[in-house]
């Protein structure tokens, strides 16, 4: 008879360690229960009997061994995503402790998505570290599905995003960076010369887009539309900024992406915005927090970015 969840969960809570977790995460990632030894710091024979340990509370083989290593079951990869979220908030825990036994004023864990990074954090952070250096900002990167979870669960202070359509529950948006997407390219390309440009006139340019689901991307099919395009998509579809500005330096390509997030390549003049008869607002970013019961440091770090909101925008 197969065990239930619960008792499952009874016998992991009873008698496993966090040594178990780290050993499972350690093995799946090397695939070797000698390498992951090594990284954990215990001998082969430990790891041996910790694998062993664990598949007897789980009632369920980990890894099929074979000449090179170990690999992961089907069992061990459905416990995996949970197992590195465990370890990874107790981190996180372990380092807000620290940080407030070395007398620090206050903790922010902040989730912050791709755009806030690179549009708002990149600019508010530093000159606040400066501001207030005993404050200590654990960013956590994350996407809007992600961020949701985590303030649902209480692991976040604040979050680092554009305007959701719809705020979490006793949450409140700040704005602190108002957003539009522009087309860019790289300072080579024959349109980057030009003081004026209709976007007529990019019709026969080859455009390097982010997924389907992205606001760009829906922005461009929409355009297409109007004018009945039909855009050449370059090879590659990615939101990743580092790959698209590799892209747009090696290929005569263009990309519509929100201004605040490539500000840092455009004012290095790594990229240029084409300067387009077409404007096309897009939603601010700022600070989530909760309306309520906010701490103080999130609260400073917030007073800060207001009171700074033109260096941040």
């Amino acid at each position: 008879m197969r065990a239930t969840a619960s008792v499952l969960i009874n016998r992991v809570m009873a008698r496993a360690r966090l040594r178990h977790l780290q050993v499972l995460v350690s093995v799946s990632e090397l695939g070797s229960f000698k390498r992951a030894a090594e990284a954990v710091g215990l001998t082969q024979p430990a790891v041996t009997h910790i694998v062993a340990d664990l598949e007897q509370l789980l009632g369920a083989e980990l890894f099929r061994r074979h000449a090179r290593g170990v690999t992961p079951t089907d069992a061990a990869l459905e416990l995996l995503p949970a197992v590195r979220r465990t370890l990874g908030t107790l981190a996180e825990g372990i380092e807000a402790l620290a940080a407030r036994l070395a007398d620090a004023e206050g903790v922010v864990r902040l989730a912050a998505t791709a755009s806030a990074l690179s549009g708002l954090l990149d600019r508010l952070l530093p000159p606040f570290s400066q501001h207030a250096p005993g404050i200590h900002v654990q960013v956590l990167q994350a996407d809007g599905d992600h961020f949701n979870g985590l303030v649902a669960r209480g692991e976040v202070d604040a979050v680092a995003c554009r305007r959701p359509s719809v705020p979490p529950q006793n949450w409140q948006f700040h704005p602190l960076v108002a957003d539009e997407l522009v087309v860019v390219a790289h300072p080579t390309h024959p349109l980057a010369r030009r003081r004026r440009l209709r976007v007529a006139e990019l019709a026969d340019e080859v455009w390097l887009v982010p997924p389907a689901d992205s606001l760009a991307r829906r922005t461009l099919d929409a355009l297409a539309e109007e004018l009945a395009w039909r855009p050449r998509l370059a090879p590659v579809v990615t939101r990743a900024l580092p790959l698209t500005w590799a892209l747009l330096q090696r290929q005569r390509t263009v990309s519509l992406v929100p201004a605040a997030v490539v500000r840092q390549l455009t004012e290095a003049g790594q990229l240029v915005v084409l300067p387009l008869d077409r404007r096309w607002p897009i939603d601010d970013l700022g600070l989530l927090l909760p309306a309520e019961g906010a701490g103080g440091a999130v609260l400073r770090l917030l007073a800060y970015a207001g009171d700074h909101r033109a260096a941040t925008g």
